[in-house]
């Protein structure tokens, strides 16, 4: 199994009369590959936040500060694993890759909807958690990776924009998924185990469509395919890097790439201090019922998907594919959103509805692009270990402390005390994003 994750050779080149077809018809095909099998990472991610009101009914003796210890341990394990597998994942085959670590997450699902023991032991949960987090981790980098070899720089912004709904339709997804299958089982344990069975099915479906590098299918560069070269293009963009060369050489030393993973982290804080708490918030402070927050949820996420790829167009169109403006600009109407959000504390559901739609349209395109920016700074053979970097800060000093962190503010300052410290990581993702925006790519394409 671990020499199938081993990079694909290349294989001669198909003739030039069928490159064309080719190409368009592959890059259909590995472009589904990873955006449905990243959706189905969503699936099997965040269950445990839906699961928390159950837990804490059942076992009282939980605080929501040890419950959101669990949720930590997943955001930091995951982070970890973001940034030490994406630079195997840089040496690897993503046709392997991304589903197996979606079948051993989907395992682990397994475990935590069908086994209720584990909810006798903090322990346990925090332990299950944290690998499901690892597994996790190995989602992401082998879609950066297929991404930056399937799609040049100046049409990049928009075609990741898309591909980074898979992040809002996964996460509307594992609300409703999880709703249908205590419907169908009327146990709450299904907010896992049916999600892990439809999960496994995705990792079948992505490991059926996907490629590895148009080298291995006979097809030029895309870069050469689009007459599209970044600045300082050269063979050793093509050429696989050693871990020392990729880590000191170009993501290490690399002072532009240092600000936007700072800027993740607290972009993430923003993101995750929403989305995590929504079940929580709505139904313990205001009174909703898991379907009425499921919706509110499912509102948040489908939000982003038309603001994403507006934020992927302004970024090619408006900024001639500059990331950071865009970033600085989105986050306005985030800080915007957070403000109703957190003055409406005694108000109907529908103001916290819209306070979310807004928040969701206007977050996942500075997350997106803050990931693509990464992409941009490095030769394509270090993307996914770049990429990683900046999920490490995001995940591990970002949504980690969206876990424990917003759960210990929230028994000590309340929920306004959560929307004031979001509020001022709004401002900081602003700030440090504007530290790279000397940085662009200027192409020529066809």
């Amino acid at each position: 199994m671990l020499g199938l994750l081993h990079p694909a050779p290349e294989v001669p080149r198909l003739p030039a009369d069928r490159t064309d077809a080719e190409y368009r018809r592959l890059r259909l095909r590995v472009f589904l590959g990873i955006f449905i099998g990243y959706a189905g990472y969503y699936l099997v991610r965040k269950n445990f936040s839906l699961a928390v009101p159950d837990i804490l009914r059942e076992h009282p003796e939980y605080t929501k500060a040890q419950l959101g210890a669990a949720m930590t341990a997943l955001s930091v394990a995951y982070g970890f694993s973001k940034f030490l597998m994406g630079s195997v994942s840089d040496r690897s085959n993503p046709r392997y890759f991304l589903p197996l670590g979606l079948a051993l997450s989907s395992g682990i699902l397994l475990v935590c909807g069908l086994v209720k023991e584990v909810y006798l032991s903090l322990t346990a949960m925090v332990v299950l958690q944290a690998l499901n987090g690892w597994f996790n981790g190995m989602g992401w980098a082998p879609c950066g990776k297929t991404m930056v070899h399937w799609f040049s720089a100046g049409e990049r912004g928009r075609a990741v924009s898309v591909w980074n709904v898979a992040h809002n339709v996964g996460g509307a997804l594992v609300a409703t998924v999880a709703l249908a299958g205590v419907a169908l089982y009327g146990d709450w344990g299904a907010k896992f185990h049916f999600n892990a069975c439809v999960a496994l099915l995705i990792a079948a479906f992505s490991w059926y469509v996907l490629r590895d590098t148009p080298q291995s299918c006979g097809l030029p560069p895309v870069e050469e395919w689009r007459n599209d070269y970044p600045p300082g293009y050269g063979k050793d963009h093509e050429r696989t890097l050693g871990f020392r060369e990729i880590f000191l050489t170009h993501v290490f030393g690399n002072r532009l790439l240092w600000a936007i993973a700072v800027a993740n982290a607290f972009v993430y804080f923003v993101r995750y201090g929403v989305v995590d708490w929504v079940p929580a918030y709505l139904q313990t402070a205001k009174g909703f019922t898991f379907q009425e927050s499921s919706w509110a949820w499912s509102a948040f996420e489908w939000a982003g998907v038309p603001g994403t790829i507006l934020c992927g167009w302004v970024s090619d169109r408006w900024f001639r594919s500059r990331r950071a403006p865009a970033t600085v600009l989105f986050m306005i109407p985030t800080l915007l959103g957070l403000v109703v959000y957190g003055l409406n504390r005694h108000g109907p559901l529908a103001v916290d509805v819209a306070a979310l739609i807004v928040i969701g349209f206007f977050i996942y395109g500075p997350i997106m692009l803050i990931g693509l920016q990464a992409l941009d700074m490095v030769p394509k053979k270090a993307a996914g270990t770049a990429a990683g970097f900046t999920g490490f800060f995001g995940y591990v000093f970002g949504s980690a402390f969206a876990g424990t962190g917003v759960g210990w503010i929230a028994d000590h300052w309340g929920w306004t005390g959560v929307v004031v410290v979001m509020c001022v990581c709004c401002v900081l993702t602003m700030g440090f994003s504007a530290l790279t925006l000397s940085h662009g790519v200027r192409t020529e394409s066809r």
